[in-house]
């Protein structure tokens, strides 16, 4: 499993309509795409669940390589380079993926939290205690779905989970280790290979 998510910062004075619309147009060219587990469309709106910005950030969880780079190198990508600018795309190997206690209903909000992993730990104890964590998240009510990720080049976690209603994001936001959760409105979720998503432990 592969996490990826790239994010634009947009203008205080934005109409977050014009994202809301993209979405409703656009969001269904992923439903079906291949090597793709699930797409979240998500937003922020300043102001709003403790945002300070302005922010259209997708995160996707890929099953395969292959359909990553294909996204990225010859698929819809281009057009949001098109209208936006190229944005650093942000890329985590997978550590844990956990279905949620409500996985089968719909997702409204999503939490992200990133996190460094601190100097001088035990990296094989810490991945552990992320994928125990992926789990406790998965258990909570409201929970759709939770998965764990590292960025080695900067010895980053990134933890991000789905939740059915409002909530119950904010209380895991608030729960998150460390503080720092973060509070996305989900605006679509395409999932062709959710299924294909591997349970629990990620070596």
């Amino acid at each position: 499993m592969h996490a990826m998510q790239y994010e634009m910062t947009l203008p205080a004075d934005y109409d977050m309509a014009v994202i809301r619309d993209r979405v409703a147009r656009l969001g269904h060219l992923l439903d079906d795409w291949g090597g793709l587990g699930l797409k979240a469309y998500l937003m922020r709106e300043r102001g709003v669940d403790g945002s300070p910005v302005n922010q259209y950030g997708p995160f996707y969880l890929w099953h395969t390589v292959e359909g990553m780079n294909s996204f990225l190198f010859g698929g819809p990508f281009q057009g949001l380079v098109g209208d936006f600018g190229r944005p650093v795309v942000r890329q985590w190997t997978g550590l844990a993926y956990e279905e949620g206690r409500a996985a089968d209903t719909a997702a409204a909000f999503a939490v992200r939290q990133r996190t460094p992993v601190p100097e001088g730990v035990a990296l094989a104890e810490f991945a552990e205690e992320a994928v125990d964590g992926t789990r406790r998240s998965a258990d909570r009510d409201g929970a759709v779905l939770a998965a764990a990720g590292v960025d080695t080049s900067r010895w980053e976690l990134v933890r991000f989970s789905l939740w059915s209603h409002r909530e119950a994001a904010v209380s895991a936001a608030s729960a998150a280790s460390g503080g720092g959760g973060e509070v996305f409105q989900v605006l679509h979720l395409s999932q062709p290979g959710r299924k294909a998503l591997t349970p629990g432990r990620q070596w």
